[in-house]
């Protein structure tokens, strides 16, 4: 005979709703398993197994990050590929328990990390949040994915298979197509590929396209075939358009966006996953953490343009999700996003891009991102108001008091 659901009753809350861009007071929540059963008047507040007393605290939906990589254990891409798939696993395990006590329950990984990982947090295996995983990136021959140099002659890229590497080369319409059914095979729950050059790679400049038209026509066919989309590294507004017509639906980075690049962006409801902390990060310390000399060149360009492309999606109407991009050492600084969107867009809507723009990117609305009856009960116990005091998200969740995922307390009230 299965035992029933426990029942956790949140008493006195005040309910972070970022649908509403409020704060809720004096609310009960019910969870029941893994799942939000209702919202309501704390005089209404139904019976639970255990009641935990949230009064003075925030109670808010767990984050969404749609843009990091797992298994980015290192910033020299070339030593974390070389490395056995049983390390590149291992090394993987902090970066995610990390996430998930900074808060985010749920990311979605941009290259590199498979099925197997969500999996594995399902299963228990792991600690970290849900993923969405992406599987390899794909990259043309020299492109954004392609970590070999410029040699005299360029040997085939084993890079389909190790899991401590986030892209993979694959060139021409029929072996795209192939590649989108193979990483589907593997899990992926979306597709991404390099339509622009990109800072971390040694021979493609930012300004540089990715795949012909027809390739990346033929991608979104395939990904919209098994019932998913297509995200995109790009960065120039060409670079943007160019994919964004050919079906691409979530646009990575977008730091040199150009209004008109938006306004297409928009028309076509795309979304943008800007990733403004990266840039920080890759020009505070990238090079004394091992990202190659030719990479460290181009870093100026990109974090130029990083903080002006949110008032450019801002004011073309582009929905942005929240987004970190971070390597090896540098994860530590994922919630610092949070502090450099408020600057620019307000508190709300950094928040906004973490909960409920995120779960729209996702196609999770009412399920992620918001604590309503019926949604996954990831819930966070947050020591201030971050509508008012963003300070309060920032740092390794030390003002978080609790964080529930799913339903299972992963980090208890203290």
């Amino acid at each position: 005979m299965t035992a029933a659901p426990t029942r956790i009753r949140f008493d006195h809350a005040n309910l972070l709703d970022p649908r509403a861009g409020c704060i809720r007071e004096n609310v009960c929540v019910l969870v029941e398993g893994d799942t939000v059963r209702e919202v309501s008047a704390q005089g209404q507040a139904p019976a639970a197994d255990q009641v935990i007393d949230a009064r003075g605290f925030t109670l808010a939906p767990g984050w969404i990050d749609c843009h990091v990589h797992v298994i980015a254990s290192s910033y020299n891409f070339a030593q974390t590929a070389r490395s056995t798939n049983l390390f590149a696993a291992l090394r993987a395990m902090p970066i995610m328990k990390g996430m998930l006590m900074r808060g985010f329950t749920t990311v979605r990984d941009a290259g590199g990390a498979d099925g197997s990982f969500d999996t594995a947090v399902a299963e228990g295996m792991m600690v970290g949040p849900r993923i969405f995983a992406s599987g390899k990136a794909l990259s043309q021959t020299g492109g954004h994915g392609d970590g070999r140099g410029r040699t005299d002659v360029i040997e085939p890229c084993a890079c389909s298979s190790k899991v401590g590497v986030l892209a993979r080369v694959v060139d021409g319409t029929d072996a795209v197509r192939l590649a989108v059914r193979e990483e589907i095979l593997r899990g992926a729950s979306q597709i991404k590929i390099m339509a622009s050059g990109g800072v971390s790679s040694p021979s493609d400049p930012i300004h540089f396209l990715g795949y012909s038209r027809e390739e990346i026509t033929t991608i979104v066919e395939e990904a919209s075939n098994s019932d998913t989309y297509v995200l995109a590294h790009a960065y120039t507004g060409k670079a943007i358009a160019r994919a964004v017509e050919c079906g691409v639906r979530s646009i990575e980075h977008g730091n040199l966006v150009t209004p008109e690049a938006a306004q297409i962006m928009a028309s076509h409801g795309a979304f943008a996953v800007p990733t403004v902390i990266t840039y920080e990060a890759l020009a505070s310390e990238g090079a004394a953490l091992g990202l190659p000399a030719e990479s460290v060149a181009k870093i100026e360009t990109a974090r130029a343009g990083a903080m002006r492309s949110l008032e450019i999606f801002r004011e073309a109407g582009v929905t942005m999700a929240f987004g970190s991009d971070l390597l090896g050492e540098s994860h530590r600084l994922q919630a610092e996003e949070f502090r450099l969107r408020a600057e620019v867009l307000g508190n709300l809507e950094a928040i906004r891009a973490a909960t409920i723009h995120a779960a729209a990117l996702l196609r999770r609305e009412g399920i992620l991102g918001e604590i309503v009856p019926g949604a996954r009960a990831d819930i966070l116990l947050i020591d201030g108001n971050p509508l008012t005091d963003i300070n309060c998200l920032l740092g390794q969740g030390e003002r978080l008091r609790l964080i529930m995922q799913g339903g299972r307390v992963v980090k208890p009230l203290h």
